[in-house]
């Protein structure tokens, strides 16, 4: 239609310059002005072809803008959001040459792009970010906790909160729940669960620690673990003194922090000694877990690295690294572990209660199935609770502020089976 349009447009042109030369001369001065006529169709001829021209070379760059357009979407966009992922993070554990050949593969490429997109979402959490942010700045916020205290071998530190009802029931010591965050074995901090924390305190009724351990590359797993029996160490001594019930303990971990609580449980259970601590204290620690609940974790190493792999991130993921590579993934699941013990430790095994939300795709919830299901096998008690709608992230974030979408769901879980296992319904 536009091609169309500009014929009708140049024709136009040219019958006006026929028209003004025919209508001012008369019939008998025409020969006498031939040559003016051929000059104006000339120049009407040039006007028309320069006009075609311009039209062609518009449309020739706009057919040429659009395969770039598309190129640079679909081909340089990934490619370069992926390989600065990898180069940042680890290339494939290839030898030589071939690592930057398994980079480079398109399916990697699209794959782990799609990944690191999938992370924009957490953009919605920067109000929640300044939230605990100021709120763990704020001096006044001091009355409802202890912060930084230092706790085991390698000196890390633990926030300890307060029930609400601190001032009115001295005389009863509160239980005790420790809250292991997650952050892919890799990274996390006690402070960014500073409100999470207090509500706990608060809808629990309960003491709650927040520890430190040391992540990769400060740490493997194994120091993990050593960090969290540490924690409870401290607990067993210090109940006392900050008016806490040591002997009624329940573990809640949110995704590698899950399987940190479960990880712990289990070698406290089987007296590893990788965790260099006295029989005695093996013993009461073990006595003292109530329980553990676990909010979208990781059970099954194995399993978890093929579900990265599938979405091309177990490179640049720290679970492999974090436990000195893919040969020590029995070792440090929980499912495997569940498998090798004696009946006389899985009667010392503790409840479980397991979380996770369907729409989770960093740890399917079909973790959770398959760590239930063992532990019904085993006869371990256990209550699983598959929560619509609810991601890796909400499962968590949404524990930190009463407004959340998905605060009170969760929370009622939690509550009720708290109660159970304190056996206080």
């Amino acid at each position: 239609m536009r091609e169309a349009d500009n014929g009708l447009e140049d024709s136009q042109v040219t019958r006006e310059v026929i028209h003004h030369i025919v209508s001012s001369e008369s019939k008998n001065a025409i020969p006498n002005h031939i040559g003016t006529w051929a000059s104006a169709l000339n120049a009407t001829y040039d006007y028309i072809l320069v006009r075609q021209t311009d039209h062609n070379m518009s449309g020739l760059k706009y057919h040429m803008s659009l395969p770039v357009l598309v190129g640079v979407l679909l081909v340089g966009l990934p490619y370069s959001i992926s390989l600065a992922t990898q180069w940042i993070y680890g290339w494939p554990n290839k030898p030589g040459y071939k690592k930057y050949i398994e980079a480079l593969k398109p399916r990697r490429i699209y794959c782990l792009t799609k990944a690191v997109l999938e992370t924009l979402k957490y953009l919605q959490y920067g109000r929640l970010y300044f939230q605990w942010k100021s709120w763990y700045k704020n001096d006044e916020n001091r009355k409802h906790y202890e912060k930084g205290i230092k706790f085991g071998r390698r000196s890390n530190k633990l926030d300890l909160y307060h029930p609400s009802n601190m001032g009115i029931s001295k005389d009863v010591p509160a239980p005790l729940v420790v809250f292991v965050y997650g952050g892919a074995w890799g990274s996390g901090d006690r402070s960014i669960y500073c409100l999470l924390a207090r509500q706990m305190a608060e809808e629990l009724n309960a003491a709650v620690i927040c520890p430190d351990y040391f992540t990769y590359p400060k740490g493997n797993v194994l120091g993990m673990v050593q960090d969290i029996a540490d924690c409870l160490v401290w607990a067993q001594e210090s109940g006392e003194k900050f008016n806490f019930d040591k002997d009624n303990i329940v573990l809640i971990g949110h995704s590698a922090g899950a399987h940190l609580c479960a990880l712990t449980t289990l070698f406290l259970i089987d007296a590893r000694e990788e965790l260099f601590l006295e029989a005695s204290k093996l013993r009461d620690i073990t006595l003292a877990i109530r329980g553990v609940i676990g909010l979208s974790g990781v059970y099954n190493i194995m399993d978890h690295y093929e579900h990265e792999r599938m979405r091309a991130v177990e490179y640049v993921s720290t679970m492999h690294k974090a436990m000195n590579g893919v040969e020590n993934f029995p070792y440090y699941s929980p499912t495997h572990l569940l498998k090798t013990l004696s009946q006389d430790k899985l009667n010392r095994v503790p409840p479980f209660v397991l979380l996770h939300g369907t729409n989770d795709i960093i740890v399917p919830f079909e973790s959770s199935i398959k760590l239930s299901d063992l532990l019904s096998t085993l006869s371990i008690k256990v209550s699983l609770y598959l929560l619509p709608r609810v991601d890796h992230t909400e499962i968590v974030t949404d524990l930190m502020v009463s407004d959340r979408r998905f605060y009170h769901c969760i929370y009622s879980c939690i509550k009720h089976e708290y109660r159970k296992l304190l056996g206080t319904c």
